[in-house]
């Protein structure tokens, strides 16, 4: 199972991107296993009372040369950690890839957009 955030493509400029640990609980972990998971939320629909706040701050686990590194890169201007994907490791750890992106402009955008019709309309035409 994985979840991938494509509209982060598409707002952003990523110029490193890692790979984190997550802390989840019993609810949420099943949720990201049955694929019902999302970026917002993760509530378990068989859950009772026993059913975790879906909109709370989660634990990211990583080293602690990662943190000073993106910890000195967010104190410059226009600077964002953005969530990129969330899947299951080999071992069945849930974890997440974070990309240190920049904003893009609007021109930025149209660019991006051009550039991919074109991919397509080239791969439609030879068959690729």
């Amino acid at each position: 199972m994985e979840l991938s955030n494509r509209k982060a493509y598409h707002e952003f400029y990523f110029e490193a991107t890692y790979v984190a640990g997550i802390v989840l609980q019993g609810t949420e972990i099943k949720s990201l296993r049955s694929g019902k998971a999302s970026f917002n939320d993760s509530l378990y629909a068989f859950g009772t009372y026993t059913n975790h706040e879906p909109m709370q701050e989660r634990k990211l686990l990583m080293t602690k040369r990662e943190l000073k590194k993106l910890e000195t890169k967010i104190k410059e201007k226009g600077y964002s950690i953005i969530p990129l994907k969330i899947f299951i490791s080999e071992k069945g750890l849930a974890k997440m890839e974070i990309g240190l992106g920049k904003g893009k402009k609007l021109y930025d955008k149209r660019e991006t957009i051009k550039e991919r019709d074109n991919d397509r309309d080239i791969k439609r035409k030879y068959g690729i």
